[in-house]
C-alpha cells in the first residue's frame, strides 16, 4: 500500500545576502518572490527563478522584524525596531511609504485578506489597524500589559488575534474593537499566533517551548505540543489546514500532523536558532530563516494533494453558506476537535517516542 507521506521535505535552495540574523520570511501569492527581513536593517526580495538577482531594500534605520506581502503581491509591508511600518512596491526601484504611530519596536505586520487593511503589533503594548490605500492609522487595541509580538487577521477579516509577553493570546472583534477572549494557558511569553485557514481555530507558539491550538468559537484548548527543547519562535499553517510547521531556538523546524495530533518531521538545516518559518500560499514550499543569516526554501513533499485543489478549497468567499469548501472545513473541524482522552494519549505517545529516541 502506498504511504500517505511519499517523501520527506527537501531543501530546495538557500539564499545568502543578509549580514545579520534573519527575522522574517513571506512568499508572494504567485510564488515568484520571497521576502525576508533581518537585524541588518535590510529587506531582501529574492527571485524564485534561478540566476535572478535579488532586490535589497534599504530604508529602515534599525532591524527589520516582520514582513508580509499583500494578497495581490503588489505591495510588501515591513515593520522595524525604528518604530515605523513601511509599505514597499516590490520592484527594482523599491519605493516605500512610511506609516508612523507606534512609539516602540514594531514586531508584526499582516494584511487583511482583501488587502484594504493592515494590522501591526508593537512593544508599545498596542495592536494598531491601518487603511492600506488611504495610508492612514485607523485605531488601536490596547489591553495587553506587555510587548505585543504578533497580530493577525482572521481569514474573513472579522477577528484579530494577538500574542504578547504578558503571556496571553487575545481575540478581538474588528468591528466593535472589543477583546472577545483572553487565552492564558501559556507559561511564558507568547511569540507568535495565527489562524487556521478555516478561521475556526488559532495556534500560538511560546517561550515555554510549546505550541497550543484553541477553538475560537468555544475557546477550548484542542491540542498542546511540547516537542521543541527551546522557545518556539514562529509557526505557519499549511493551506489545507492539516499541517503546521514550527521554528525554534533549538535550531530545528518541526512539521506537525494536526489530524493525527503528532509530530511528522524534524528538520535540521539552520546553525543556531530558527527564527521564522512560512508556507507558500499553495503549501508546495515553505521558507525558513535563522540566526545563521540564511534563508532556506524547502519543498513540502509530504502532502500528496494537488496544490491547486488546496487553494480552491480555501478560497470561497466568507458569505458562501454551503459549498464543497465549507464541507471540507467542517470535516476538518470535527477531526481537529480531539477529545481530552485522545489528546492525553497523543501526548503520552509523544513522550514515549522521545524517551526511546533520547541518546
Amino acid at each position: 500500500m502506498a504511504s500517505p507521506y511519499p517523501e520527506d521535505p527537501s531543501l530546495e535552495r538557500h539564499f545568502k545576502g543578509h549580514r545579520d540574523a534573519v527575522t522574517c520570511v513571506d512568499f508572494s501569492l504567485n510564488m515568484k518572490h520571497l521576502a525576508s527581513g533581518s537585524m541588518d536593517s535590510c529587506l531582501m526580495v529574492w527571485h524564485m527563478k534561478p540566476q535572478s538577482r535579488a532586490y535589497r531594500f534599504a530604508g529602515h534605520k534599525d532591524a527589520v522584524t516582520c514582513v508580509n506581502f499583500s494578497p495581490s503581491g503588489h505591495l510588501l509591508a515591513s515593520g522595524s525596531r525604528d518604530k515605523t511600518v513601511r509599505i514597499w512596491v516590490p520592484n527594482v526601484k523599491g519605493e516605500s511609504t512610511v506609516f508612523r504611530a507606534h512609539t516602540a519596536t514594531v514586531r508584526s505586520v499582516h494584511f487583511c485578506s482583501d488587502g484594504q487593511s493592515l494590522v501591526t503589533a508593537s512593544d508599545d503594548k498596542t495592536v494598531k489597524v491601518w487603511s492600506t490605500h488611504r495610508q492612514k492609522f485607523l485605531f488601536s487595541l490596547s489591553q495587553h500589559i506587555n510587548w505585543v509580538r504578533c497580530a493577525r487577521f482572521s481569514p474573513d477579516g472579522r477577528l484579530i488575534v494577538s500574542a504578547s509577553d504578558d503571556k496571553t493570546v487575545k481575540l478581538w472583534d474588528q468591528t466593535s474593537r472589543e477583546c472577545v477572549h483572553s487565552y492564558c494557558e501559556h507559561g511564558g511569553f507568547v511569540t507568535y499566533v495565527d489562524f487556521h485557514p478555516s478561521g475556526t481555530c488559532i495556534a500560538a507558539a511560546g517561550m515555554d517551548n510549546t505550541v497550543k491550538v484553541w477553538d475560537v468559537r468555544t475557546h477550548r484548548l484542542l491540542q498542546h505540543y511540547q516537542l521543541h527543547s527551546a522557545a518556539v519562535n514562529a509557526l505557519s499553517f499549511h493551506p489545507s489546514g492539516n499541517y503546521l510547521v514550527t521554528a525554534s531556538s533549538d535550531s530545528t523546524l518541526k512539521i506537525l500532523d494536526l489530524m493525527e495530533g503528532r509530530l511528522l518531521y524534524t528538520l535540521h538545516g539552520h546553525q543556531g536558532a530558527a527564527t521564522t518559518v512560512a508556507f507558500s500560499r499553495t503549501g508546495e514550499y515553505f521558507a525558513s530563516g535563522g540566526s545563521d543569516e540564511q534563508v532556506m526554501v524547502w519543498r513540502s513533499n509530504f502532502d500528496v494533494v494537488d496544490y491547486g485543489e488546496v487553494t480552491k478549497v480555501q478560497r470561497p468567499p466568507a458569505t458562501l453558506a454551503s459549498s464543497s469548501g465549507n464541507e471540507t472545513v467542517s470535516i476538518l473541524e470535527q477531526r481537529l476537535t480531539l477529545t481530552e482522552d485522545k489528546l492525553k494519549q497523543c501526548l503520552e505517545n509523544q513522550q514515549l517516542i522521545m524517551q526511546r529516541t533520547a541518546p
